[in-house]
This record gives structure tokens, C-alpha cells and sequence, in this order.
């Protein structure tokens, strides 16, 4: 892999060096525009407090993430970029995955030293390409995601290709080649660390009067778990149009069948979306359900996504129950300035049942952020998850502190 990532990354100087063998015309003036830096740097602590019934002992994790990128533009469309990432425990109160303290609640925020994203990138006309380990995040995570919540990055080996030949229309495909979990490589379950995929990604997004329509196609083979295989297609529409006295009116459906692929067994499945809102500035009012049907065996699993941004902060819908999860939400929140620092907040209650209309439970999520000063955020969240016969009562508090430059 090392080598590899070695060749990709020599590969842009090599094609620049045989371009610039013949005088090229001089390029139309331009104004001059400020380039990006080549260098970016994260720091991030965070404090996780989880009280699980399914557990004696409490669990407290404070760890530290710092996350370190270089970028550099060769010339003729090209570019490549580097970003490594490293993970500390600072205590170990927690069972991180790769600690050994089984006795706590779960905090996947294991210690980690690796290489988060490494890739080269052309640019031309209304085509593109990109090469190499690299994070991935289509529409709203929910079936591909990054899960930039944990402090190590999920991110892939893999290859995509865009096409845009105009403002209405974009064509990606990509091929996959091995997912990198966040938990990292440190982890004690080896299906944890990494998984060995095959998979298939091809995904179209059209301007329509007032939002787009998105069409997809994923065909996942996972070499490591077989019965994880799927093939979904689906539709996506997100849009909002203007009313009065400044509010606007919002809404996104999207339905999805998924079946068994490669060597997995079963029937097929089916997903559905709707939630509409109301905004006016900051103030955003929405509601919504989401349907992650059962099906015969299996139930619609999204294990590439973004989990945590989904049925409630206190992750206990991570893999959907073999009876399917329904989940019915509200939320609110807007902003405001607190101390002369900008802030937002955010309240969120979620109703989960069965897709045969059994309960689950409930949630509340509320969430507090504070702009410091300009790159330096601070966050408050919290969740709370009452059990009617699925996991266990949970409730889970976070602290936050994000420095970005």
C-alpha cells in the first residue's frame, strides 16, 4: 500500500515534466485569486460521558485528535493531496475498541496513528478524477459517509470519475476498494479495523424548478462479511421555494429498494424519506420519517453511512434491527449571539418503532455550539434514549473544543 500510495503520488510530477516538453500558448489573463494553503491543521478534544444500563460502570473518554493535510496543485489540472491523523486516549474509562475495557460503555474513539487520505486529482473541462485513499460523503451521508463525528475519519481506497458538462447536470462513479472503519487499526476485531469491498457507485443529480433530483445505484460486495453484500437503487429530491414575510418552505423525500448482492442471502427491502421545513434565517423547523424496512431475513442496512447523524445521537440504531426501524422526528433550532461570540442551538426528539409497529423507545438530543473567535469552536450535546423493549436505557453527554487553521 505504502508503495502504491508512492506511485500516486509521483505520478502528477511525471505527467506535468512530459506536458511541459512542448511550448504550450500563454493563457488568457486572469485576476488574481488567493490560493489555497497547502498546509491545514486540526485539533480536537473531546469529553464523552455514557451512562448504558447495559453496564455497571459509567463511562468517561476524554481524547485528543489531531488531524494534519498537505496539498499542492502541479499545474495542468492536476493535484494531490496528503492528511494523516492521530488519536490519543487520554484515559481509560471507556472501551474504545482497542483498549481491552470491556467493563465500560463503547466510545470508538481509539487511539490512532494513520493516514486518513492520500490521492491524486485532475481536473479539466467538465471531467474530473481522483485516485487514492480519500473520504467520501455522497448527499447526506445516509448510505456513504465520512463520519467526521468520531475522532478518526472513515475514508476509502478507491477511484472516482465526474462528469459535468453543464450547472444541471453531474455524473460521478466510483470504485471502492477497501473501507478504513473509524474505529482504526488498533482495534481488537480485526472486521473492525478495515473491510476488503468490491463496490460499485454510480450516481446522477439533475436541476429541477426549485431543488435537484439525485438517482443512484450502489452495488457493495464486502469480502469480509458476506451477508453484508447489498445492491440498492434509489431516488432523492431536496427543494424549497419562498413564501412570505420571509420564510421559506423546504422538503426532501427519497425512496430506496435494496437487495442481497454477490454472495448474500435474502429478499429485497425498502427505504423511505419525507421531511419538509419551515425556515426563516437561522430558524429552521422541520419534522420527518424514515423508513428502514424489514424484509425477508434481513433488514435495509447502511453500513458506509454517517451513522451517527441518524435516529439519535445515542447510537443505538447503528445496524437496523432484523424487524426493520421506523423513526418519526421533530426538530428546531436557530442561532444567536451569546457574550458578543455567535452561537447555535438545536432540539430534536425522535419516536422509533419497528417496521411491524412494535415501540422502541424515544430520544431527546439537544445541542449547544459557540464560535470562540474565528476557526476555534466549542460544543454542548447531549442525548438521552429511554428504552420500550429495544437496547437499554442511555443517556450521554459531550464536551467539545475544535481549533481549525
Amino acid at each position: 500500500m505504502r508503495l502504491a500510495l508512492a506511485i500516486l503520488l509521483a505520478l502528477p510530477y511525471a505527467v506535468t515534466a512530459t506536458a511541459q516538453t512542448a511550448p504550450a500558448p500563454a493563457p488568457a489573463a486572469t485576476p488574481a485569486a488567493t490560493p489555497p494553503k497547502p498546509w491545514t491543521f486540526q485539533w480536537r478534544y473531546r469529553h464523552e460521558a455514557v451512562q448504558d444500563a447495559a453496564f455497571a460502570r459509567d463511562a468517561a473518554a476524554d481524547t485528543l485528535r489531531l488531524r494534519v493535510g498537505f496539498q499542492h496543485a502541479f499545474g495542468h489540472g492536476w493535484s494531490s493531496m496528503v492528511e494523516a491523523e492521530g488519536v490519543v486516549e487520554l484515559n481509560d474509562r471507556f472501551n474504545s475498541g482497542a483498549n481491552g475495557q470491556t467493563q465500560f460503555p463503547p466510545v470508538p474513539d481509539a487511539r490512532a496513528l494513520e493516514i486518513n487520505q492520500a490521492f491524486v486529482d485532475w481536473r479539466g473541462g467538465a471531467w474530473g478524477t481522483r485516485l487514492g485513499r480519500q473520504v467520501i460523503a455522497l448527499d447526506n451521508a445516509r448510505f456513504i459517509g465520512n463520519v467526521d463525528w468520531r475522532q478518526n475519519m472513515q475514508s476509502f481506497d478507491a477511484a472516482q470519475v465526474q462528469w459535468r458538462p453543464n450547472a444541471q447536470f453531474d455524473l460521478q462513479a466510483y470504485w471502492l476498494g477497501r473501507m478504513h472503519h473509524p474505529v482504526g487499526d488498533n482495534a481488537r476485531d480485526p472486521l473492525a479495523r478495515e473491510r476488503e469491498l468490491d463496490g460499485r457507485l454510480l450516481r446522477g443529480q439533475w436541476a429541477v424548478p426549485g431543488g435537484s433530483l439525485v438517482g443512484y445505484g450502489y452495488w457493495i460486495e464486502d469480502r469480509d462479511v458476506a451477508s453484508a453484500s447489498t445492491r440498492t437503487f434509489g431516488l432523492r429530491y431536496a427543494g424549497a421555494w419562498p413564501l412570505e414575510a420571509g420564510w421559506r418552505l423546504g422538503l426532501t423525500a427519497e425512496m430506496a429498494n435494496q437487495a442481497a448482492y454477490a454472495r448474500a442471502t435474502g429478499g429485497d427491502t425498502r427505504y423511505h424519506l419525507i421531511e419538509p421545513r419551515l425556515e426563516r434565517g437561522p430558524l429552521v423547523l422541520r419534522a420527518g420519517f424514515e423508513r428502514l424496512g424489514a424484509g425477508s431475513d434481513r433488514a435495509f442496512q447502511t453500513p458506509l453511512a454517517t451513522l451517527h447523524a441518524f435516529n439519535g445521537w445515542a447510537d443505538k440504531f447503528l445496524t437496523t434491527p432484523i424487524n426493520g426501524l421506523e423513526d418519526r422526528y421533530v426538530s428546531v433550532q436557530g442561532a444567536f449571539n451569546v457574550a458578543g461570540k455567535a452561537a447555535t442551538w438545536l432540539l430534536r426528539a425522535h419516536d422509533f418503532q419497528s417496521d411491524r409497529g412494535v415501540d422502541y423507545g424515544q430520544e431527546w438530543n439537544a445541542q449547544l455550539g459557540v464560535t470562540l473567535r474565528p476557526g476555534l469552536n466549542t460544543l454542548l450535546k447531549w442525548a438521552d434514549y429511554e428504552s420500550e423493549g429495544f437496547a437499554r436505557d442511555t443517556r450521554k453527554l459531550w464536551f467539545q473544543v475544535e481549533w481549525t487553521h
